[in-house]
């Protein structure tokens, strides 16, 4: 029987092409399948990666380096390549997009919130910077439908176990999903208050979940709010303030959301509330109900 040689020809390449991905952007891919996200994948070695490096290596019985070392990345491989090739569709060009202004008077005038431009969406879609898509498609244009382009290989993922508990960690600018046995199954960065606002430490319960909520803004509520704003009903969106989630804790005006700002994540201080990335945030939508125990500590 006459085998073709080509699909060799095309294994072989992609299998160097995947020896070319970097250590720390194939750990981020990764570990992101595994549940521990490292926020915004952006192929740098951060406090966020250090992070989801620790949280994953101490859930195996690894070595707790922080690192991508040789231990951690064997035990995260699951044989599925980092990087796959995405084919830009009429959909994903077409937005519309425009930008998002400062102001929540002005945010409040828009019908939406949704993406500023094709890059920020496709970031989105892959849990990536529009800058690393950027450095990883040189040469292409993320505007033009049918143009293919690398992403990270953020598909296939195993379903997250039941989680019993949410533990969000002030020292560590992390949330954590923690099943029956106290095993961490999942965890992501958090921004987790300030000196203004700081988070509220101890325990509480999940009241409810809304999806892609609009954001009432009380300037009341904010310590540096302008003197001349006044409560205004913001629009949903990506882009909206508490981005595509918003999860009612049984702490007044307190809550854990998404974000219009996935780059700051962990690197930056929130209003009190627990911020997440807009897909991480979603992830831990899904794993909580009414009732479902929070413990917010140092």
């Amino acid at each position: 029987m006459k085998t073709s040689i080509i699909p060799l020809l095309l294994a072989c390449a992609w299998a160097q092409a995947e020896t070319d991905v970097p250590s720390v952007l194939r750990a981020q891919v990764l570990l992101d399948r595994h549940h521990f996200s490292v926020g915004e994948i952006d192929g740098l070695y951060g406090t966020n990666m250090r992070q989801a490096l620790l949280g994953f290596q101490h859930a195996k019985g690894l070595p707790e380096t922080g690192k991508a070392d040789k231990s951690t990345l064997d035990a995260l491989d699951d044989g599925q390549p980092a990087l796959v090739t995405y084919t830009i569709t009429d959909a994903d060009i077409g937005g519309p997009f425009q930008p998002v202004p400062e102001s929540m008077a002005d945010k409040a005038r828009l019908p939406s919130l949704g993406f500023s431009s094709v890059e920020e969406a496709l970031g989105e879609r892959f849990h990536a910077s529009p800058g690393l898509l950027k450095k990883l498609n040189k040469g292409k244009d993320l505007h033009r439908a049918g143009e293919e382009i690398l992403v990270p290989n953020i598909a296939g993922v195993e379903p997250l176990p039941k989680a019993t508990t949410l533990v969000v960690s002030k020292s560590m600018h992390t949330l954590m999903l923690v099943d029956s046995n106290g095993q961490i199954i999942a965890q992501m960065p958090a921004s987790t208050g300030s000196d203004h606002d700081p988070l509220p430490i101890g325990d509480w319960k999940v009241n409810g979940v809304a999806r892609n909520p609009p954001f009432h803004y009380n300037p009341k509520l904010f310590w540096d709010a302008k003197p001349d704003e006044t409560k205004a009903t913001i629009p949903p969106g990506p882009n909206n303030p508490v981005g595509v989630v918003w999860i009612d804790l049984s702490k007044d005006h307190y809550g854990i959301h998404g974000t219009p700002e996935p780059g700051n994540i962990g690197r930056t201080q929130s209003h009190g509330c627990i911020r997440l990335t807009n897909w991480d945030a979603a992830l831990v939508a899904d794993a909580v109900t009414p009732g479902f125990a929070v413990v917010l500590k140092e």
